[in-house]
């Protein structure tokens, strides 16, 4: 399983030339591939003069889902080294439509391979991106007395607080990476005196 990925930070928009053709790639983090679609429709509505309209995306830290379109240009030169610029950077759940509008000099199938491909890296590159780990939920169940100095303790080496729901006992989800579950164990019992107990849930993966 993907130990980690990248997704775009933030939809946003970047243009680049290409012997007078323009290209304008615009990416956004998405979560479903409905998402993925409406965001190249949109595109499409935006842009409805456009010569073409070309879009990749990939779904899933294992990028399990992969869809690429080339919108009339020659098979191949579009979408596929859009898609291939997007697994290269280790980027998912992310959507990318590059909009040309043709500039009259014909760029052939390596110059059209590298402007498609080369405006999804040089977006990735201006939005920027973010990391997300895979790690183990977990819920730490503790008396009130002793909750508060976990959670802060838990806060302030870094451990990312999920949530705290307080009833008889007070438990505390938070995140951890597989290779820190044997040392963390060791760390709760010593803290709370043997008295806290660690349950251990599923995996998701969360911001870096």
């Amino acid at each position: 399983m993907q130990e980690q990925y990248r997704t775009p930070a933030r939809e946003g928009v970047h243009e680049t030339e290409t012997n007078r053709s323009r290209f304008i790639c615009a990416i956004a983090p998405v979560a479903t591939e409905r998402d993925a679609r409406d965001f190249v429709a949109r595109i499409r509505r935006t842009h409805p003069t456009a010569t073409h309209n070309c879009f990749a995306y990939v779904l899933g830290a294992d990028a399990a889902v992969q869809k690429a379109g080339d919108d009339g240009e020659p098979g191949g030169t579009a979408g596929v080294p859009m898609l291939q610029m997007l697994l290269r950077r280790d980027v998912r759940y992310a959507v990318a439509v590059v909009t040309r509008y043709y500039g009259g000099v014909k760029l052939g199938a390596g110059g059209l391979i590298r402007a498609y491909g080369g405006a999804v890296g040089e977006a990735l590159d201006a939005l920027g991106t973010v990391t997300r780990r895979r790690f183990r939920l977990a819920a730490v169940t503790v008396d009130h007395q002793r909750a508060g100095k976990v959670e802060n303790d838990l806060r302030a080496t870094g451990r990312e607080v999920r949530d705290v729901r307080y009833g008889q006992s007070v438990t505390i989800e938070i995140g951890l990476p597989d290779s820190d579950v044997d040392a963390f164990r060791a760390w709760l019992a010593d803290t709370t005196a043997g008295t806290a107990v660690l349950e251990l849930g599923g995996e998701a993966y969360g911001e870096a």
